[in-house]
């Protein structure tokens, strides 16, 4: 279910949202996910609170009825970095490997990804999924989960192909 994703980014960051820097790692996810073939529906850019980041995921989950959402921003350890928070307040289900494989990749990377409290999760029929920050970060997470994206979106909207998928995946390893 690749095609026709509809896909919400909200960028957490106090000096982005002040207009003090600009907004890198939303535009980057953007591109990217054009690419593959979702339309991004909403974008927007708030500041480290959590009330207003819980607002937004549940708006754009309830009344825009987005496939799935991805945050960058707020993901860390600093004393504002609460989106993790936000998203957990929000989600009816945690999907726990999504945050694990990313946060596994990125280890790799740079050894400050263990301090990442990325959280993935379902709220109602939409994936709501925490990025890191850096555009780079960002992309580089997006792309260790992209390719069971399409399938967990089957399975939420409850495809009867979405079985055929599992079974087709498991013929391949």
């Amino acid at each position: 279910m690749s095609d026709g994703v509809k896909c919400g980014i909200l960028t957490i960051s106090d000096r982005s949202s002040s207009g003090e820097r600009p907004d890198l790692s939303g535009p980057t996810l953007a591109k990217h996910v054009s690419s593959l073939g979702w339309q991004v529906v909403l974008m927007t850019i708030l500041p480290d609170e959590q009330a207003k980041i819980s607002e937004v995921l549940k708006a754009w989950v309830d009344i825009s009825k987005l496939d799935i959402i991805l945050t960058t921003g707020g993901t860390s350890c600093a004393p504002r970095d609460v989106t993790p928070e936000a998203t957990l307040s929000v989600i009816d289900r945690n999907i726990p490997g999504l945050a694990e494989a990313m946060r596994a990749k990125s280890i790799a990377i740079n050894a400050h990804a263990m301090l990442s409290r990325l959280i993935t999760g379902i709220r109602r029929k939409t994936l709501i999924i925490n990025l890191p920050g850096s555009p780079q970060a960002a992309l580089e997470n997006l792309q260790v989960i992209e390719s069971v994206l399409p399938h967990a979106l089957s399975l939420l909207h409850e495809d009867p192909k979405a079985e055929n998928e599992h079974q087709a995946n498991m013929n391949r390893g």
